[in-house]
């Protein structure tokens, strides 16, 4: 089920209008779940750490025993020239995806060089500034990798993203604030997470257990360069009751401020705000 409009497939060699079919029942990736995927975003004329995506969705497939088929910037250039499809201005998802076509022995490991690729791109509008969120804590945990491929962009990490997300929407939260396995906070069900206080910025420390998104760093680097002191240290969740804002990080949106924790109330502040500034002008510079 497609979540944008004005979808456009690259499978096969080519581009094809609409979201065409491109896995068989058999293939390895259907039935067993090896499937990786990277999101990047087209806004404004500008398709921001492009080639970091690229990558990073052929270090997912190595993590996963799949073997990654195009290169960096063979894929970059695929993209461009579907996104050189849309109008001026349409703001895109780009979804480059590889998946296991055969199994080795007994049918588990994937064979080596039996690879699907493909590129998904779809019309999301990017979140108004204005847009806020809210979070909850949720039963669920993440994994470490001896027991989940947490060292990649991995279809199979997502059922475990959704029961926490669905969680907290039943508990009438935008999302959840998600421990790692000692109980410390690891990120949300859906982006990386910072927050601040006295004017000093903090996230979780990049401990094996989740993604730490190319957003994420590109946020880190840009506050550091305005002057910013950033801390990426092991956080509590009462570190986050005490926190003076809290805003989220990943590519769909970029900054999402974070108004609510379980009945503790944020304002969006100046920090948050200047991130989003920073994210923008430096986007928008590096076209």
């Amino acid at each position: 089920m497609a979540t944008g409009t004005n979808i456009r497939t690259f499978f096969g060699g080519a581009w094809h209008d609409g979201d065409v079919p491109v896995m068989r029942a058999a293939d390895h990736g259907a039935w067993l779940g090896t499937t990786v995927f990277d999101g990047a975003r087209f806004f404004e004329g500008v398709a921001p750490d492009l080639d970091r995506h690229c990558a990073r969705v052929n270090r997912s497939a190595e993590a996963l025993m799949i073997t990654p088929t195009v290169g960096v910037e063979e894929m970059v250039a695929i993209i461009r020239d579907g996104l050189g499809r849309y109008p001026k201005g349409a703001a895109v998802y780009i979804r480059p995806m590889y998946w296991a076509l055969e199994g080795g022995e007994l049918g588990v490991v994937p064979k080596p060089g039996a690879t699907g690729f493909a590129v998904c791109l779809e019309e999301i509008p990017m979140a108004p500034p204005e847009a806020t969120t809210t979070l909850t804590t949720t039963r669920f945990r993440r994994p470490v990798l001896e027991s989940a491929v947490v060292n990649a962009k991995a279809g199979c990490l997502y059922p475990n993203n959704a029961r926490m997300l669905a969680e907290a929407r039943a508990k009438g939260y935008g999302n959840a604030l998600v421990a790692d396995a000692l109980g410390n906070v690891a990120e949300t069900a859906t982006a990386n997470i910072f927050m601040v206080k006295d004017g000093e910025v903090f996230t979780p420390v990049a401990n094996g257990t989740f993604l730490a998104g190319i957003t994420r760093a590109r946020h880190i680097a840009n506050l550091r360069a305005d002057g910013f002191r950033v801390h990426e240290t092991v956080l509590t969740f009462d570190d986050f009751r005490a926190a003076d804002e809290v805003f989220m990080s990943g590519n769909m949106s970029k900054v999402t401020p974070v108004t609510e924790f379980d009945g503790t109330h944020y304002q969006v502040g100046p920090v948050t705000r200047r991130v989003r500034e920073l994210y923008w002008d430096w986007a928008l510079s590096a076209a």
